[in-house]
């Protein structure tokens, strides 16, 4: 059932598909199948009213000829509706299903048959019910009120504008068992769209669960760089800006890093740039455990990294720094590569009143010239 009841009960989402393109072999291939799967539901439905039509002609209720006539009717409109499925005519519309234009066929034989067999004329129109549900899952709201307004019309012509005695047969045993096993059908048919429909509601929920969480992984990825796990540097740019807006607002101190792996494009060529990336990750990683939950770390470019330090005064930013150093050298690179060395440089630079990120960068971006001047494997303060 849900092979069918998710696209079918979804427009809005059936017709994503094809966005921006044609849609794939595949997906035809798929909404065909879907719509054979319908269209032999919908020949069941036929061919059940068929059955309990001549059940009322084996009793004498109305001619032998009805039963056969109408489940012929409706088999010819389900061939019909199939033929253009696979000729592909119906991928030409929005509705590849066309259920406004089936419910409307069908209110057409279940009113022309309540007219030329009035005597089981309820059977008919509880079958309009059936079908008027089945479309109003699929149709839009204009398509529901337009098929509504048609079928009202129709009844109001069969019961004002004839004298039709619309009846219940129920004068013998076998004309209520007969008039009862239309309202048991009905009524069963009726559920199992309730249950086509409920199926849908519990599938999009899980489906929209699953899309958040699809979105909330976008947005990581949109902010985080690939390699390294850290944010990128839009992103770090955008949260250097928000922290020194924050405290030039509240008056606290703020301090910044920039970070540089030191002889990086040596350990490339070197070693290979997978074991570069290896590097950078592992970098990455033992920069995350060892910084608090307030400090943002992000890729500033290449091997360059930005470090932001919130509330953190000049000496406090310097021996967090000078203590990443002696982490990051004392970690053990043979694992990598034997006889590999990493070590970093950095500079800090703190907050001054109404500096800008620019200007904030910048002093640090001398610091670690300076650091690197001065031997690389240290930190300077600006």
């Amino acid at each position: 059932m849900d092979t069918v009841a998710l696209p079918f009960l979804n427009p809005a989402a059936d017709s994503l598909e094809g966005v921006g393109s044609k849609p794939t072999t595949e997906a035809l291939s798929r909404r065909a199948r879907q719509r054979r799967q319908i269209q032999g539901m919908i020949g069941i439905s036929y061919v059940i009213d068929g059955f309990l039509l001549v059940i009322y002609a084996q009793i004498g209720a109305i001619p032998a000829i009805i039963g056969p006539a109408f489940a012929g009717c409706g088999l010819l409109t389900v061939a019909c509706n199939i033929a253009l499925s696979e000729s592909g005519f119906t991928e030409r519309f929005k509705d590849h299903y066309f259920a406004t234009q089936q419910v409307l066929v069908s209110m057409t034989i279940m009113l022309a048959f309540a007219y030329v067999a009035p005597e089981v004329g309820v059977m008919f129109l509880c079958t309009l019910f059936v079908a008027f549900n089945f479309s109003s899952l699929r149709s839009t709201p204009m398509q529901t009120a337009i098929v509504w307004t048609i079928t009202a019309l129709g009844l109001a012509a069969l019961f004002l504008l004839t004298d039709k005695p619309i009846s219940i047969p129920h004068g013998t045993s076998m004309e209520r068992f007969a008039t009862m096993s239309v309202f048991v059908l009905g009524i069963g048919r009726c559920m199992s769209l309730g249950i086509f429909s409920n199926s849908l509601r519990q599938s999009l929920y899980a489906k929209s669960l699953a899309l958040k969480e699809a979105y909330k992984r976008i947005e990581e990825l949109a902010e985080l760089d690939e390699l390294t796990g850290s944010l990128n540097r839009r992103c770090i740019m955008r949260m250097l800006e928000e922290e020194i807006a924050r405290a030039h607002r509240t008056g606290s101190c703020c301090s910044i890093a920039l970070i540089d792996l030191d002889w990086f494009k040596r350990i490339n060529d070197t070693y290979g740039h997978p074991t570069g990336d290896e590097v950078l990750r592992t970098f990455g990683i033992t920069v995350f455990a060892n910084i608090r939950n307030i400090d943002r770390f992000g890729r500033f470019g290449g091997e360059e990294f930005l470090l932001l330090l919130p509330e953190t005064p000049r000496g406090t930013a310097a021996r967090i720094l000078d203590r990443l150093r002696a982490i990051i050298a004392e970690l053990d690179w043979s694992a990598f590569s034997p006889g590999m060395q990493v070590t970093i440089s950095a500079g800090t630079a703190t907050l001054r009143p109404d500096e800008t990120p620019d200007a904030i960068l910048a002093r640090a971006d001398r610091a670690l010239y300076q650091a690197k001047a001065q031997g690389r494997n240290r930190i300077i303060s600006a």
